[in-house]
This record gives C-alpha cells, sequence and structure tokens, in this order.
C-alpha cells in the first residue's frame, strides 16, 4: 500500500471513529426514511422524504429531481431474478439485466452503453458507493448487490443533483438502503424453483432491545444449479447482514453495521446467433436471431464436460481453474454511522464503511461463429472421449478473472445548518467531504477452447479451429495460455470536497452545488499475448508497468422546483458532472504516467409533478451530452467519441381500494455527433432505444394479492454503424401470493412468463446475448 492510500485511508477511518466517540455526548437524529407503507393514500408517495441525491432529507414534492422508490411489496411483483433485474421497473433506468447476478450493462437516459458496466450511474448500499467506478474490467458493482429480505427500499435519482452529491454518477445513483429494526418482527421463507433446482432461505428479524435501541439481522443462504441448468451445482452460498442503532432523546442515531457475503452463481454470457443478412450495413442491416443449436435463452457453457481452464496468476505460475465456479463474490464489510446535533443548529452527518471484496469470473465467451468440424476432429472430454466427432464445432474463450482484491474504504462526511433569512424563508447550508480508496487488484486470462456447438453442455474437442490451427489433445489452442493475460493491481484514492445550498420561501425551493473530486492512481499493469490472436484486434504487449497520475474535475448543479398548488409542482435543473475513466478501459494508449480523460455528461432537466386522488405522475423532459474516451475489452476498439440525447421520462401510479397501478415510460433521441470513425456519426449510439416502457397493476382482495409487471422496450441497434438490429422485446412477470393463515404466506412467480427472446447485447460478430426464459419459483413464508 502507497503513502498516500495509507494516509486516505487512515483519515476516513480517524475521522469515523471521531464521530462515534462524539455519540456519547449530543443526540442525534433517527435513521433513515422508511420506506413507503402500502396503504399511503396517494401512489407515487409525494410526501416521502427522501435521502439520496438530496444534500438534505427533502420530500418528493419539493425536491428538483426524478427520484423513485421502491419498496419490497412492489419489487415482488417483477419478480425479479437479481438486483439488476429490480431496476427495469424504474422509469429512465436501462438496464440489460441479461447476465445473471453480475456483469450488467445499466444507464439512464440515452447516455451511451459503450463498453458495458455502469460507468454513468452509481450503485449505492446505505449511502456509501459500492466501487468507486462501475465499469471496472470484469467487475461491476451488481455483482455485490443481492436481493433478500434484509432491503427495506431502493431509492434511484437520475440526472440532477448526483453529479454534486456523489462520485462517477452524472447520469444518477441507486441507492439499497437497508432495514434497521424500526419495525419489530421478521420472517423466514423457503423459496424452489420449478422446472429447474435451485432451493433458498431467506429470513429477517428486528427488535428493540430497549426503547432506545434497536438491532436488525437479515439475508438469505441458497443452493442448485440455476435456470440454465448445466448439470453442475454453480448456485451457491448467501449473505447475512445486520446492524444495531443507539436512538437519542432528540432524534439523533449511532449505528454499527456489517456484512458478510460469500455467493456463488452463473453467469449468462453471448451465444452465437444468426442474421437475416449476410453482409449487414446500415442501409442493408441484419437482423438477430437464434443460431442453430443455441437457444439464447438457456444456453450455457458450464458443462461436467469442460471443467479445467488453464491459466496464470498474478505470479506468473501456471494454474488450474474450475470453469463451473462461475461468478464468485465475497465480502466482509463493517460499517459506523451516525448524525450529531452540535447546538446551535448544527448537524453532523457521518458514514463511514471498510470493505475486503474479492471472488472470480468463470465463463465462456464465444470468438466467432460455429462451423463444420475438421477431418479427425474427436471428443477431447466427456463419455465419448477419444471418439470421432462430426457436427459443428466452436471456439470459445474461457473468462477467467480471479478478483484478487477489490477492498476499499469509504467515508462519506457532512455539516449542515439551516439559517432563517430575512425574507422568512430557510437557507440550508451543506459542506460535505467524501473519501473512498478503492483497490482494484484483478488477474485475468482468456485462453481458447474448441467445443462441440451446443448451448446445452457442451464437450471439449481435439481437432482444427476455423483458421487451421490445431488444439492440444485437451482442446486447448496453442499460446493461448498467454493469450489476454493480464495483471492489474491499481488503487484509486478520490478526496471530494463539496458545497450544497438549499434555500426555501414559501412554495419556492431553489438549491445549488459544486464538487471537487481529486483522483490519484498508483499501481502497476501487465500484459502478455501469444503468438496467436484468435479474436479481432490484439491486446498490447506491456512489461510491468508502472502506474501514477493524478487527474481532478469540478462538477456542479443547480436546480429549482415552484408549488404552483399543493398538488402542482414544476422543476428544472442544470449539471454538469463527470465519470472518471478507470485504467484497463483506456487499454493499450496507456503507458502509466499520462493522465487519463475524463468521460462528462451535460444534462438539463425541466419536469412537472402532479397528484390528485390515488393518482401522481412525474413527467420530465431531458437533454444530455455526453463526451467519452473508451477501449473496450471484447472489441479491443479504442473510441473517442460524442453523443446527444433528449426525451422525456413519464411515471405515473394509481391506487383504488385494493387496486394499484403504476408504470412509466421513457422516449430518447439519442444521437452520436462526433467520433474517430466518422462513419458513425449521426447514428443512434449501440443498445439504445427508442423508447422503453414500464406497467406493473396489482390487485389485492382478502387473503389474495395478485399482480405483476410488463416490461418492453422499442428495437435497438447492437452497433454504432447502425447495421446489427435488435429486435424489440417485452416480457410479463406474474406474482401471486395467498395468506394461509394469520402468519403463513405461500406465494408463486413468474419472471418472462411467455418465455420471450430479448436481445441486449452484440459484440462485434463474436457473439449476442439475450434476457433469460421463463422462471418459475413457489415460496412459503412465515411471519412472526
Amino acid at each position: 500500500m502507497n503513502t498516500r492510500t495509507m494516509k486516505v485511508t487512515g483519515l476516513a477511518a480517524a475521522v469515523s471513529l471521531a464521530m462515534f466517540q462524539l455519540g456519547t455526548a449530543y443526540a442525534q437524529q433517527a435513521g433513515q426514511p422508511a420506506a413507503p407503507a402500502a396503504t399511503d393514500a396517494n401512489s407515487l408517495n409525494l410526501e416521502q422524504v427522501v435521502v439520496t441525491g438530496a444534500p438534505v432529507g427533502v420530500t418528493k414534492m419539493r425536491s428538483s429531481i426524478s427520484i423513485s422508490t421502491i419498496d419490497a411489496e412492489q419489487l415482488q411483483l417483477s419478480a425479479p431474478i437479481s438486483s439488476a433485474d429490480a431496476l427495469r421497473s424504474i422509469p429512465g433506468v436501462h438496464s440489460e439485466a441479461s447476465a445473471g447476478e453480475g456483469n450488467t450493462n445499466v444507464t439512464v437516459r440515452g447516455i451511451p452503453i459503450s463498453a458495458g458496466g455502469a460507468r454513468y450511474v452509481g450503485f449505492q448500499e446505505d449511502g456509501l458507493p459500492v466501487l468507486q467506478n462501475g465499469d471496472y474490467a470484469f467487475v461491476t458493482p451488481d455483482m455485490f448487490v443481492k436481493l433478500d429480505n434484509s432491503l427495506d427500499h431502493i431509492e434511484a435519482v437520475r440526472g440532477g443533483a448526483s453529479s454534486v452529491l456523489g462520485s462517477n454518477s452524472p447520469g444518477g445513483i441507486i441507492n439499497f438502503i437497508t432495514k434497521t429494526g424500526q419495525e419489530e418482527g421478521g420472517s423466514v421463507g423457503i423459496t424452489k424453483g420449478l422446472g429447474f433446482k435451485e432451493t433458498r432461505l431467506d429470513f429477517d428479524y428486528g427488535a428493540h432491545i430497549s426503547p432506545t435501541t434497536r438491532f436488525f439481522v437479515g439475508g438469505f443462504y441458497r443452493d442448485g444449479e440455476g435456470s440454465r441448468n448445466g448439470n453442475v451445482p454453480i448456485e451457491s452460498g448467501g449473505q447475512i447482514k445486520a446492524n444495531i442503532t443507539h436512538d437519542f432523546s432528540d432524534g439523533s442515531f449511532i449505528r454499527v453495521s456489517v456484512k458478510h457475503l460469500d455467493d456463488q452463481t452463473p453467469l449468462n454470457m453471448p451465444v452465437p446467433f444468426s442474421l437475416s443478412t449476410a453482409n449487414p450495413t446500415k442501409s442493408n442491416p441484419g437482423t438477430i436471431s437464434a443460431a442453430t443449436g443455441y437457444d439464447p435463452r438457456t444456453a450455457s457453457y458450464y458443462s461436467p464436460y469442460w471443467s479445467s481452464i488453464v491459466g496464470v496468476n498474478s505470479s506468473g505460475t501456471t494454474t488450474l481453474t474450475n470453469l463451473n465456479t462461475g461468478l464468485t463474490v465475497k465480502e466482509n464489510a463493517l460499517g459506523l454511522q451516525g448524525s450529531f446535533k452540535l447546538g446551535n443548529g448544527w448537524t453532523l452527518d457521518e458514514n463511514f464503511r471498510k470493505s475486503e471484496k474479492t471472488g472470480s469470473f468463470e465463463s465462456g465467451y464465444p470468438t466467432g461463429p460455429t462451423f463444420a468440424a475438421s477431418a479427425g476432429t474427436t471428443y477431447a472430454s466427456g463419455p465419448n472421449k477419444g471418439q470421432a466427432y462430426t457436427g459443428n464445432a466452436i471456439e470459445v474463450s474461457a473468462f477467467n478473472a480471479s478478483f484478487d482484491d477489490l477492498g476499499s474504504t469509504v467515508n462519506g462526511l457532512k455539516l449542515s445548518k439551516t439559517f432563517d433569512v430575512a425574507t422568512g424563508g430557510k437557507l440550508t447550508t451543506l459542506v460535505g467531504w467524501d473519501i473512498n480508496n478503492q483497490h482494484i487488484g484483478v488477474t485475468q486470462n482468456l485462453p481458447h477452447y474448441l467445443l462441440s456447438a451446443t448451448g446445452d453442455q457442451p464437450s471439449l474437442l481435439a481437432g482444427l479451429n476455423n483458421s487451421g490451427v490445431q488444439t492440444n489433445a485437451a482442446g486447448l489452442l496453442p499460446q493461448s495460455t498467454w493469450w489476454g493475460n493480464q495483471t492489474r493491481a491499481i488503487q484509486y484514492d478520490m478526496s471530494s470536497p463539496y458545497v450544497n445550498f438549499d434555500y426555501e420561501a414559501g412554495p419556492l425551493n431553489l438549491d445549488g452545488g459544486l464538487r471537487r473530486d481529486m483522483q490519484k492512481v498508483t499501481g502497476a499493469q501487465t500484459s502478455a499475448t501469444g503468438a496467436g490472436t484468435y479474436a479481432p484486434g490484439t491486446f498490447p504487449a506491456l512489461p510491468d508497468t508502472p502506474v501514477s497520475y493524478s487527474k481532478d474535475n469540478n462538477s456542479y448543479s443547480l436546480g429549482g422546483n415552484y408549488k404552483l398548488t399543493s398538488n402542482l409542482a414544476v422543476f428544472a435543473r442544470y449539471s454538469d458532472g463527470a465519470a472518471f475513466n478507470v485504467v484497463e478501459r483506456m487499454g493499450g494508449p496507456f503507458i502509466g504516467g499520462s493522465p487519463i480523460p475524463i468521460n462528462t455528461v451535460k444534462q438539463t432537466e425541466l419536469g412537472v409533478k402532479w397528484r390528485e386522488g390515488g393518482f401522481s405522475t412525474f413527467v420530465t423532459a431531458f437533454k444530455a451530452n455526453t463526451e467519452e474516451g473508451n477501449y473496450d475489452l471484447t472489441t479491443r476498439l479504442l473510441t473517442q467519441n460524442t453523443y446527444t440525447a433528449k426525451g422525456l421520462e413519464v411515471e405515473s401510479a394509481y391506487r383504488v381500494g385494493g387496486f394499484n397501478i403504476s408504470g412509466g415510460f421513457t422516449y430518447t433521441d439519442a444521437q452520436i455527433v462526433s467520433a474517430l470513425d466518422s462513419t458513425i456519426v449521426g447514428n443512434q449510439p449501440q443498445r439504445l432505444a427508442k423508447y422503453i416502457y414500464q406497467v406493473v397493476p396489482s390487485y389485492r382482495f382478502g387473503d389474495f394479492v395478485l399482480g405483476g409487471s410488463l416490461i418492453g422496450t422499442d428495437k435497438s441497434f447492437g452497433d454504432n454503424q447502425n447495421s446489427i438490429i435488435m429486435p424489440s422485446y417485452y416480457t410479463v412477470n406474474v406474482f401471486g401470493n395467498y395468506q394461509i393463515s394469520p402468519r403463513a404466506t405461500v406465494a408463486l412467480s413468474a419472471n418472462n412468463l411467455f418465455n420471450k427472446i430479448g436481445w441486449t447485447e452484440y459484440d462485434n460478430g463474436q457473439g449476442a446475448r439475450s434476457i433469460n426464459g421463463r422462471t418459475a419459483k413457489l415460496g412459503l413464508k412465515y411471519s412472526f
């Protein structure tokens, strides 16, 4: 660990501990706002106080940001299979949710998805970032966020103040907020997969130890194969989260929290596909469809006939890794949180977390289309080992990445005071300081193997690949032990002071803020390339290259909200934010000592909020201009593009009696306005549809609750050349439960009920990825 990292980490820890020592001297404010109750008369809960993307707690009706909240009951209706899948029901959020429980691509409002991950959207747990950046190669924040009974609710901000109140999140912030025992009681439940092997146990319990002290504990454990049955037991593990809170008489609190995550799940990767046009162009595009032998909804590279893959660890030693471990994530975290009344109206808020994260990413990835196996090809594994093979073959890269160290130390400190001003209004000033120290220690290998071309339990083959290169007896292609081998040991230190003000006078709210992000990047990276290359482009061969550079940026945001009546408000905002590039996203051209360009996003928003009886709605017009540089791991292409997007976002809900319906619609007109490749200027950015929509109805009658969701998207292009069409699609998810006794409930849910194919990703002709096929689950829950 370098000196700067030690200083940043030590300072964050010292600040946090100092704040908690004040806990015995100062009283403090109660915990975070609870999720809205299902019985609230207004369906979007516009009077709910939100804490995400706002300098201080403010109601939705008075805020000048677009924010959605989703509680546990609302989540059930969309029957999500991952945290990223749950985000598909939020207006304005584009979540591809096709990779499983990690490696998901997420963005908002036409901001581009150029290389994967969540570059412009900050994932948070209880107000602190999960990872400093959302697009490290092989590492995305949704890997470490699991849905279970410990979740109280989700707050999702699009655009707006997230440029000032979070680093690397100019597009928005998605905050997963944990229960804290405010509501006493708990539950235990068991869920079984229908038609696939999965058993899961969920539990949670919260209670008061004394009138001023409460605790919560919750989590899950599971075991199985997952819905894409490769006949290997990949699903295994779970998490447990716990916290204890002490409330003081003046409404203040201190909280200690812990998290232990050790989970293993399959990854759903791109598979071979077919095109309606042999040589697609913009004027004659090709539409993606399924390839012979591969059902993209169920296809998997996991197989009992392909387990060991060769690699090289960070010490340079040759290793064998089990491909069938899939995505493994481990985290141990300690959190300290508090809010202290310092007297004379001053409040100090402190939020600290130290986490250790490790894991691995193991899955196959196609290098191109299938082809007829050459004469003399034999099975290299499985029950037919040594026998002749005469079907189609495919060359697959084994994505073998070890997360050696993803640990982080994060701290958020805020000092605020509300002043009465001469005009009769109130001015709230806030000074904040965020410290984030993120380690990225990743070793990646991409050896190439020859496999039977089947999406169900493929076998290794010994023979020639499509270029006439011979494998060894185990199906491994020569030189590919080192093909794409990279080792990174990078430390990202971010120190971010910021200021914000909020002025309230009668129906008017004005707010604005300025943030200074100061980043220091240190460490080293290496990259070795074998004599053969088996995919478009090459990885550069880099020796052990020191990394040392600094980069700073200023962000700001200004907004206003005016209540025309008690039920009608208008708002506007302009923001200038940034997302810092990570080292591996600039790939070959980076030599270690030059600062990497920062990606910037400038946004304008105009909106209206209205409610009448059980109906409420948000309508926001937006415009975003994005400038970014990028290096795509899968295509090995360097880009420097500028994008513009404008559109309209609508979120509405209606509640009457036992019936509730909510939904959203987002229209986006996005365009590439400049690029290194002049042929793509004027085109629609890849993977961004013109419109996405959500409809979520539910009805409660007696002991029954029935509901579901309809989530859909317009067609999009798989490439910036606009030559590949990914067709429009929709999914229907259903949920129903029956209360068989005052404490026991049985539930049935189905995700993608009609088993639709939904293409979300096209990777330069190598493969394409679809959402998962139909999954159904049956559960029994006992509450106490």
